[in-house]
């Protein structure tokens, strides 16, 4: 199945692209494709328990699991104003 990964601030910098288009198995959970991030970008590790997730602009839990064309967005936390 085809789900968009949207990223944003430590994400969006450790990959060097706002979005990327993964080909994953049936029955992926969020959380392994952090997980899977995190195992290629360790240093976004530190970031893992702060991290927010978003499928198709709801959040969600970590344990959802993903569907063929869903809108996958991970959130750190940010600063600014």
């Amino acid at each position: 199945m085809k789900v968009t990964l949207k990223l944003f601030a430590a994400y969006q910098e450790a990959l060097g692209k706002p979005e990327q288009l993964l080909e994953l198995q049936e029955g992926t959970s969020v959380a392994a494709v952090c997980d899977q991030l995190i195992a290629q970008y360790p240093e976004l590790a530190q970031w893992r328990q702060l991290t927010r997730f978003g499928v198709n602009l709801q959040f969600v839990e970590p344990e959802t699991v993903l569907q063929d064309g869903d809108e996958l967005v991970l959130i750190p936390p940010v600063s600014g104003g």
